[in-house]
């Protein structure tokens, strides 16, 4: 009768302790920034947030430098589940959830701070909610920063894009956004972009400080024109499969750390901007301002193509009247 009891209590132990390694969950994340970039450090926070909040039971594992895969392939991966989280631009989402499309109109956002009051409230929580029926949850925004050209020529006025090759994110907005300033589009992943200016497959990329640095592209794009044509947010999300899988309180959990982990974000990418455009304009980059009306007065194509349906123009109107 002793050894039976110590054989139940052995067996009650054993399994105890498979239900506790049962409920250990580790996410996978995606990026395709390398390591030390605000967006890869703001989910690594984020998972260090989760793993205090669970007692170690829950991890995250930022896998970035583009290991999984581009932007637009890790999506699919992440509605399917293979990929646990993913942080993108909003604009590879655009074909998807057309709700993202607002974010990347050029010249919408007038400030950061406008972009910040926009997505942090009614409006950023309604275009995340757009995620769900397309197996995804929305968890927050991180900056991106203002988007400019970059190029082996100099761009000095609206003109001088005619004819040029300009890498574009692949998006529908972004083919006619470029087309509208007289440019032809090419769309690709951001991996490819170093060889193809350096072959001459294009002649200009747009991006943001941090990524024109991290990426290397200052080195053969030497001219920076601010046109400052977009502040397209980044969006992070997690697929609905793995979503489900958590209890309502994990669910919490994740979504707290995730808006905790913007805080964070925000102050590193302010840092890194600037240490970005010390960087490049120490390497010899030559930056150029322009009359940013003649670049702004030649998108009124994109908006008519793009805002037709009364929802779209709603949600467009909403965020020019937000302070």
């Amino acid at each position: 009768m002793k050894i039976a009891k110590m054989l139940c209590l052995a067996v009650g132990v054993a399994l105890s302790a498979v239900s506790v390694h049962a409920q250990e969950i580790t996410l996978r994340s995606a990026d395709i920034h390398p390591d030390g970039y605000p967006t890869v450090d703001a989910v690594k926070y984020m998972g260090e947030l989760v793993s205090q909040r669970t007692n170690g039971r829950i991890k995250i594992e930022v896998q970035n430098n583009g290991t999984l895969g581009n932007e637009k392939d890790t999506i699919e991966q992440t509605r399917f589940g293979v990929i646990d989280m993913n942080r993108v631009n909003a604009a590879p989402f655009n074909n998807l959830i057309p709700e993202t499309v607002v974010l990347g109109l050029p010249f919408l956002f007038r400030s950061t701070e406008h972009m910040h009051n926009t997505v942090d409230g009614p409006i950023g929580d309604e275009i995340l909610a757009a995620f769900e029926p397309h197996g995804l949850i929305g968890l927050a925004y991180y900056d991106s920063g203002a988007r400019s050209f970059y190029s082996k020529k100099p761009i000095e006025k609206l003109a001088d894009l005619k004819g040029m090759k300009v890498r574009v994110q692949q998006s529908d907005l972004w083919i006619a956004m470029m087309e509208a300033f007289g440019a032809n589009p090419t769309p690709m992943p951001m991996g490819e972009v170093y060889s193809s200016l350096e072959t001459g497959v294009v002649d200009a990329a747009e991006n943001n400080w941090p990524s024109y640095e991290s990426a290397r592209h200052f080195e053969i794009a030497k001219n920076y024109t601010l046109t400052q044509h977009s502040m397209n947010p980044e969006i992070l999300v997690i697929s609905k499969i793995s979503w489900d899988k958590l209890s309502p309180d994990d669910q919490k959990v994740l979504k707290e750390a995730a808006k905790e982990s913007v805080v964070k974000m925000r102050e590193l990418w302010s840092a890194r901007e600037k240490s970005s455009e010390e960087k490049v304009r120490a390497a010899g980059v030559n930056v150029i301002t322009v009359d940013k009306a003649e670049f702004s007065d030649a998108m009124k194509p994109v908006y008519d193509k793009f805002i037709t349906d009364p929802k779209m123009k709603d949600l467009l109107e909403r965020i020019r009247a937000t302070k």
